[in-house]
């Protein structure tokens, strides 16, 4: 994983305000004040999704709690991912139910889903984090969607009684390179998002081609601009990659 990736908000010392920032701070705000809302926040991969959530959670003071993911398994079964999620939010919040459990969550302004569930095995090497489960098991990870849509219907009211943010992938190798099912796949993925829109709120995550030059010149003040406009050619609009790619020329 890239020396510039950011999985939690003491890993942000240093953060560009963009229009996309400007997005996700407004619904950010909102929080406090009101529940029952479900936030997507999509974005292709080396966009700084996580970057750009930690820093309005910290600008807008709200008190999360961030899921994370303590699976060891990567072949587990949906049932097996969903129930072990539950138990671990049992022993940390105290409760003994899973009623406990909503009602403990419905005491915080959010209950977050972003790298410490996601990417769990690129911080903790021991421990497999959703997006390499989802990669293992492919398209039987269907099945843990299923157990959680039955799960939101069947207690509906308690989790109207909450705030959830989705830092939201999907993502595919195609010869060995990351492309995201929300974001790079042109009108297909416009017409996922049109939809995920609809049901909710959805926040996209990207940059004009100034927000990119500006952000990676904030991490790279002398960095020469022939090589970083290459880099742009090369990555599009992703300053994680073009930092990295940079860092290593």
């Amino acid at each position: 994983m890239g020396q510039h990736k950011v999985n939690s908000s003491k890993d942000n010392s240093i953060f560009m305000v963009t229009r996309s920032y400007k997005k996700i701070r407004k619904i950010f705000k909102k929080l406090k004040k009101s529940r029952g809302n479900i936030v997507h926040v999509v974005g292709a991969p080396g966009t700084g999704k996580s970057a750009n959530i930690y820093h309005a959670l910290e600008e807008m003071d709200l008190n999360i709690y961030e899921i994370e993911s303590s699976l060891s398994n990567p072949h587990a079964h949906s049932q097996e991912v969903f129930c072990t999620l539950i138990k671990d939010l049992k022993n940390s919040l105290g409760v003994e139910s899973k009623i406990g459990v909503y009602d403990k969550l419905s005491n915080f302004d959010a209950v977050l889903f972003a790298d410490q569930f996601h990417d769990k095995h690129t911080i903790d090497s021991e421990k497999v984090g959703f997006s390499e489960w989802t990669r293992k098991v492919g398209f039987r990870c269907l099945i843990f969607y299923l157990i959680c849509v039955k799960e939101y219907l069947k207690f509906y009211k308690n989790f109207q009684k909450m705030n959830i943010i989705f830092q939201t992938a999907w993502r595919i190798r195609i010869r060995g390179k990351k492309y995201d099912l929300f974001t790079d796949f042109g009108i297909f993925s416009r017409v996922i998002l049109i939809i995920l829109g609809k049901l909710f709120c959805v926040v996209e995550i990207s940059y004009s081609n100034s927000e990119t030059v500006n952000i990676v010149k904030s991490h790279l003040k002398d960095i020469e601009e022939e090589k970083m406009e290459e880099c742009i050619n090369k990555h599009g609009h992703r300053p994680r990659f073009i930092l990295n790619d940079l860092k290593n020329k």
